[in-house]
């Protein structure tokens, strides 16, 4: 329940939500980082891989499970991401009632710079373990940096001068909010998780290629067994579970452009078998790679290519 406080600027946010996102699936805006969801679709036990940013739920409830954790992330909580994990998602909305949600990818040289000026400020991570996802109540100053998001975004002019500065302040109120010290103590380069996001930026670039988990250990100054730990510790699965799940999302992205057959795009993922892609694809997603292709354009549309629902 919403407190009535805010349910004028809650009102507000959905007025503009729903004009921004008049289609099913992702909407499009005039900042490249931010996209608008709109879906009547309940979904259960969903695989997903959000890239790192925030996730604010106007209309509607999302929970992402993580590692046995219940991330609940609605109309009173917001997900912060600081790093690339895949989890299992569920969703509720109607018809009457569809879900809305803002998608923010971060710039991370920008969280980078920012997390650097408010330590001049003497702002520092405290003793929080470092965290994937997070999930956060919503406050008065975040609703407020999304209203003129929103409506910035109504006008193509604003867009352009203002977008860009509303988007620093979003950041920088997600860094300083109450998930900010688990995601500057991931991001913190010499620390044992920074080290691992440092590992995780590189299997994202090649992981396509044959990897070596000795090799990624000694990269990260960790013996094998401490790199191990510490990476389930960040992500809650193992390297090698890491890097199938990233290829069998690029995978599921590549059917969805239509650009390459299923035997193409499991070579390119990194797959040496395509009989044996096509049973991880359907162990993991829970539909065939053709059955998929037609569930990710019905339910995320026209930007196929952009985050998962």
């Amino acid at each position: 329940m919403i407190p009535l406080g805010k349910q004028s600027s809650h009102a507000a946010l959905l007025d503009l939500a729903s004009r921004l996102a008049p289609q099913q699936g992702y909407n499009p805006t005039g900042l490249r980082e931010v996209r608008l969801l709109r879906t009547e679709a309940v979904l259960r036990d969903i695989p997903v891989l959000y890239k790192p940013g925030a996730v604010f739920v106007l209309q509607g409830r999302k929970q992402g499970i993580l590692d046995d954790e219940v991330l609940v992330y609605d109309e009173e909580h917001y997900l912060a991401v600081s790093v690339p994990v895949p989890f299992r998602m569920e969703s509720v909305a109607t018809t009457e009632r569809p879900l809305l949600a803002i998608y923010v990818e971060f710039d991370m040289q920008l969280a980078a710079e920012l997390a650097s000026a408010a330590a001049g400020w003497g702002f520092s991570a405290g003793l929080k373990r470092a965290r994937a996802l997070v999930s956060s109540r919503m406050d008065a100053c975040m609703e407020d940096v999304l209203l003129r998001l929103l409506s910035a975004l109504c006008d193509p002019m604003e867009t352009a001068i203002l977008g860009a500065g509303i988007l620093r302040e979003l950041h920088y109120r997600v860094l300083t909010g109450p998930q900010g010290d688990a995601m500057l103590n991931a991001l913190e380069k010499d620390s044992a998780s920074g080290r691992i996001v440092q590992s995780l930026v590189r299997l994202r670039d090649t992981y396509n290629a044959e990897i070596s988990v000795p090799a990624l250990a000694a990269e990260a100054a960790m013996s094998v067994p401490s790199y191990h730990a510490h990476f389930r510790a960040l992500t809650g699965s193992s390297p090698m579970q890491y890097v199938k799940a990233i290829r069998l999302h690029e995978a599921r992205l590549m059917l969805a452009r239509g650009e390459k057959t299923i035997a193409q795009v499991a070579l390119s993922v990194g797959y040496v078998s395509p009989a044996q892609f096509s049973r991880d694809f359907r162990r993991y997603f829970g539909r065939t790679a053709s059955e998929e292709v037609k569930w990710v354009r019905e339910h995320i549309g026209e930007l196929a290519t952009g985050p998962p629902a």
